[in-house]
């Protein structure tokens, strides 16, 4: 179904359209698109103009209406989100193999598990797959049409609600990721003067843990217009990067 533009010309008819879009977001448990809004609303009501209407009315609310992966969903303001936070708080944890297969699937994507070896450096256990998809961050796209026919991998509309952006498109670029500090910019020069990284093996590196909510969060703050700039040569410094912090963190604890 596509909505078409339409103009509602009874404003106490719009303001009641308005009301039930604001309510049945409310109350859903994921993010709705201008179509499934639609579809629950009488004929004739504006979709889009309420949520841009609505989207401007809890801008400076305690909670937002926002856009994430094509479709619209409240979330409390990034501002606040602190008053929500636990005193005893249990961040998701992932390996260091995990977290540089999450990157390097989401940058490259669709990818298959022989090439995101080849960009690691290292073989990757089925198990750090089976992680990524069990989180619903991960899904298999398809097959390759290459010799032996290899599952493809990409992320999931929930890796996009998860770590709050719109689309694929708005992951942070290189100069994103220095500014923020995830990268060292002079492992990155010296990986575009042709250094290579020494090859590891996943068991050495399971006890590596990282809170990843902290790192997106952290490269989200220094987001600029600069998207997608360099962002292949980025994964793998990336990755690299993001775990030694989390060692440190692990040592200085």
């Amino acid at each position: 179904m596509t909505t078409e533009a339409i103009i509602e010309t009874n404003p106490e008819r719009a303001a009641a359209h308005q009301r039930m879009v604001e309510a049945v977001l409310f109350a859903s448990e994921r993010p709705l698109s201008v179509d499934e809004l639609a579809e629950r609303l009488p004929e004739g009501a504006n979709v889009e103009e309420h949520l841009s209407e609505l989207t401007e009315k809890y801008a400076v609310a305690g909670v937002n209406l926002v856009q994430v992966a094509g479709k619209y969903m409240f979330r409390t303001a990034e501002d606040l989100s602190f008053l929500l936070r636990r005193e005893v708080d249990e961040p998701r944890k992932l390996s260091r193999a995990a977290v540089e297969t999450l990157s390097i699937i989401a940058y490259h994507q669709p990818v298959t598990r022989a090439e995101i070896e080849e960009i690691r450096g290292v073989s990757i256990s089925k198990g750090t797959l089976d992680v990524l998809m069990e989180a619903e961050w991960v899904r298999m796209m398809g097959r390759k049409r290459t010799p032996g026919r290899p599952v493809t991998y990409g992320t999931t509309e929930n890796f996009l609600i998860h770590f709050g952006i719109e689309s694929i498109k708005d992951l942070p670029g290189l100069q994103e990721l220095k500014a923020a500090g995830l990268l060292d910019s002079v492992d990155v020069a010296l990986d575009k003067m042709g250094g290579v990284p020494s090859r590891r093996s996943d068991s050495q590196e399971d006890d590596a843990q990282i809170d990843l909510e902290e790192a997106i969060a952290a490269s989200e703050r220094q987001v600029t217009d600069e998207r997608n700039q360099h962002r292949h040569s980025a994964v793998s410094d990336m990755s690299q990067d993001i775990s030694e912090d989390g060692n440190r963190e692990n040592t200085d604890g």
